[in-house]
């Protein structure tokens, strides 16, 4: 296996980076892998007539659908299979994905998701988080909790019971409050999935930007994720789409020959 590191990483940034995997019947895998406060999720492609499957692994199970990994893929092929590609459409269990160059940001045109009021908190939540938020909803699959707090400080100071939340599988659970210097702050932990807590989550915010659009009256969405590594989403919410900007940069590249 040969590796070449980049140096356009700052130096107090904690590591992380992708593979790439190039099968004999030429499909591509691309795993990102992260040291330090992450996880790593896998996206897996392929060809197919109108652009790519896609689909996305955490280190335990499949997932529906994930940002960040969707956003490598397609950095990947912007800039190494298919320089000059400025849109690429995905195939998906969350179906028909895209992403667009728009300057030097990527941009994701996921589809939105509605939220619904959960009027009868869980205890394992309220347990595992250790605070009682001042609203809670969830998604129509209910697959993630949404727990609403009142100030940014409360998500930063936030330390969960994670064996406490993993009961509440197949629900991950975001935390989010206004933010000081972001329209709003979250914080997402997906344990029963093999995610702790995820440093970087676009699909959530196809709930937190309508949510905080409507609560706000703005159709545009400036979001930032307060893991220990830190993200930033610029969010544009349509009738039934979010898109979700963001930036990425190859940070390691490597072969591995079997």
């Amino acid at each position: 296996m040969g590796l070449r590191l980049s140096d356009e990483i700052a130096p107090d940034m904690y590591n992380y980076g992708q593979f790439q995997v190039v099968f004999d019947d030429g499909s591509v895998g691309w795993y990102e892998a992260g040291w330090g406060p992450m996880m790593s999720e896998t996206a897996f492609f392929v060809p197919s007539e109108d652009g790519f499957g896609l689909r996305w692994f955490t280190p335990v199970s499949e997932v529906k659908l994930c940002g960040h990994a969707t956003l490598a893929t397609a950095f990947v092929l912007f800039n190494e299979l298919d320089p000059g590609r400025a849109e690429v459409r995905f195939e998906s269990l969350s179906g028909e994905l895209r992403v667009m160059q728009s300057g030097d940001r990527l941009v994701l045109d996921f589809p939105r998701w509605e939220l619904h009021s959960v009027p009868d908190f869980p205890a394992p939540l309220i347990e595992g988080l250790g605070h009682e938020p001042r609203e809670l909803l969830t998604t129509d699959a209910r697959d993630n909790y949404f727990a609403v707090f009142d100030a940014e400080s409360v998500i930063s100071g936030l330390t969960p019971d994670l064996g406490t939340l993993a009961t509440l599988h197949p629900a991950g659970v975001v935390i989010t409050a206004p933010g000081d210097e972001s329209d709003c702050v979250s914080r997402y932990f997906a344990p029963s999935w093999g995610i702790p807590e995820d440093p970087a989550t676009g699909s959530i915010h196809c709930g937190l930007a309508p949510y905080w659009g409507e609560r706000l009256g703005k159709q545009e969405i400036f979001a930032r994720q307060a893991s220990r590594r830190g993200a930033e989403f610029y969010c544009e919410v349509r009738e039934d789409r979010v898109l979700i900007g963001g930036y990425a940069t190859k940070y390691l590249e490597g072969w591995i020959e079997i």
